[in-house]
């Protein structure tokens, strides 16, 4: 079991954990002991997680999120195989939390009278200094 917030617990049956040789440093014991981990978590089948939060995850976790509607999450940092399992719990929980926020609505502002003005001014001003750059008549 994963707590996320108070309300929101995820149960062992929507997450899968396997284990795979990682790369990198550790000798002759990479080619030996499975320390990566992939974390797999049900997140459209998931009843802990309401609809727009499954939405804004789905949006976050980006190449992440399978065509299952499950999120896949690797860990090979480490060489030990517990570490790695608590940097991918800690990674899943961190993505959820950031999913819960609801983004502020944005609200359409106009611009002032007088700024309006004063951008239309500063045009008509560099206009003139480009007009002013062309050839001179000769009379």
């Amino acid at each position: 079991m994963l707590h996320i917030t108070d309300d929101i617990t995820l149960q062992d049956w929507e997450m899968s954990e396997s284990f795979i040789r990682a790369s990198g440093p550790g000798g002759q014991n990479v080619n030996k002991v499975a320390t990566a981990v992939e974390l797999r978590f049900e997140a459209a089948r998931s009843p802990s997680l309401p609809d727009p939060v499954k939405n804004r995850l789905k949006r976050l976790a980006g190449r992440r999120w399978t065509k299952e509607g499950a999120i896949i999450i690797q860990c090979d940092e480490t060489r030990s195989q517990a570490r790695n399992r608590d940097i991918a719990r800690t990674r899943l929980a961190e993505l959820i939390t950031r999913a819960l926020v609801k983004p502020k609505r944005r609200i359409a502002t106009k611009p002032t009278y007088g700024s309006v003005k004063r951008r239309l001014a500063a045009k008509k001003a560099r206009g003139d200094v480009k007009a002013l750059r062309g050839k001179v008549a000769e009379d």
